[in-house]
């Protein structure tokens, strides 16, 4: 389906690094609607919009740089600050103390051209392992004042349309795009965190975290480490080039191109509960007795019901990695009816005090793209959803830590 230029006006989360034979011209940044505080509100009401989020390879090398803006999954982050990035224990898994894996950023810029979010970006992380996700579930449910330890975290940047890092126009993309000037510099093992450890013998090598010097070390950095003491020229052949990062420490790098779902009639899993039975009757149009006590038996099943609804909703695209929409009516697709929060689970705001809305979530499907195996310890979730702050609040802090809530299936076996 063909968004129309109107609707399009109203967000955009697409890179601003359109392919060069694109004849479209750029839009420009509009206000987005500010969200509603009620998320369990069943009053009628229409139907928000959804954008879906799908995955593609990029076309050629070079269009997912952070001077492009860009909407992408995997790999390294495109960090829209260069400079200032989270660090310490911000950057790690609270369970583990390991640094968190990159898993995806938005492009979601609101406001016209005066506005402080002219550009803004979300940026996901995750720890990888299954077990710190299991506690990272059990630690919203019991999570105290203060800065709860999570495995999975999200970070809102933000900039003006004149600022440090990139010129206030859009890009030209004939290859003359730069931006202003250079990041941080970055480890030269995972290539997302800051590298504020350096290698004590060659003095260039940069990392975020002793685990990532190991590691480096071990797979090879000992003997390019004595090549860089010995030869200044050979330094600057076995230094990595910037933003490759080692394959086995990311994961597959991927542009995210948006789509608009297709119209429903039911953005709950409370909705009609035909929709659950047609599932059940669509291979037996005379149901048995043993039939119908298994659907009177499914009906009663408020998870069944929701499950039911959640792969119908996402039938409709299958490929689909993330549903995104921040109108004021806008809810998530729960796959489950446990496991959801309410009103008082979302905290507010921790910079400005005010109320979180609902801006996307992640599904399943993700974990098929990045190659995580269907085993028992393997990464799985039913559905990710994020909470940002309703004003976008601008606290003079580069990167502002979101909400995010998770939802697993309440069995161990994948589904996805």
């Amino acid at each position: 389906m063909e968004p129309s230029a109107d609707k399009l006006r109203g967000l955009r989360i697409t890179s601003l690094d359109d392919e060069e034979e694109d004849d479209e011209p750029e839009l420009p940044h509009q206000p987005l609607p500010a969200a509603a505080e009620d998320y369990d509100d069943d009053d009628e009401e229409e139907e928000a919009e959804v954008m879906l989020g799908l995955l593609e390879e990029p076309k050629r090398p070079g269009l997912l740089l952070r001077h492009l803006f860009p909407s992408k999954a995997g790999g390294i982050p495109a960090w829209l600050d260069p400079v200032n990035l989270p660090s310490g224990n911000t950057s790690c898994c609270g369970f583990c103390g390991e640094p968190l894996h990159f898993v995806l950023q938005i492009y979601a810029p609101i406001g016209d051209n005066e506005a402080a979010t002219f550009h803004r970006t979300l940026f996901m992380f995750m720890c990888p392992s299954m077990e710190c996700l299991h506690r990272d579930q059990h630690e919203q449910w019991t999570r105290k004042q203060g800065n709860p330890r999570r495995s999975v975290k999200v970070f809102r940047c933000q900039l003006p349309r004149s600022n440090a890092f990139y010129s206030s126009e859009p890009p030209k993309h004939n290859n003359s795009d730069k931006p202003l000037c250079a990041g941080a510099a970055l480890c030269h093992w995972c290539g997302t965190w800051k590298g504020d450890k350096i290698c004590g013998s060659c003095k260039k090598s940069r990392y975020c975290s002793e685990k990532h010097q190991a590691l480096h070390w071990r797979s090879g950095h000992k003997n390019d480490c004595l090549q860089m003491i010995n030869s200044s020229e050979a330094s600057s052949s076995v230094m990595p080039a910037v933003g490759k990062v080692p394959a086995r420490a990311s994961w597959p790098e991927y542009k995210i191109t948006i789509d608009y779902e297709a119209d429903s009639d039911s953005d709950s899993c409370d909705g009609d509960e035909s929709n659950s039975k047609s599932l059940v009757m669509q291979k037996h149009s005379k149901p048995d007795d043993l039939m119908q006590s298994w659907m009177d038996q499914f009906e009663a099943d408020a998870d069944n019901q929701c499950w039911a609804h959640f792969e119908e909703r996402i039938s409709r695209e299958p490929k689909q990695i993330l549903r995104y929409c921040r109108e004021p009516n806008a809810k998530p697709l729960w796959a489950l009816s446990a496991g959801r929060p309410s009103n008082a689970d979302i905290p507010s705001c921790g910079y400005c005090k005010g109320p979180l809305c609902y801006e996307f979530q992640i599904m399943p499907q993700l974990l098929y793209f990045f190659g995580v195996k269907n085993e028992p310890d393997s990464l799985d979730w039913a559905t990710i959803v994020v909470y940002t702050c309703q004003g976008s609040c601008d606290q003079n802090i580069s990167y502002k830590e979101e909400f995010a809530w998770v939802q697993l299936y309440p069995t161990a076996p994948s589904r996805h």
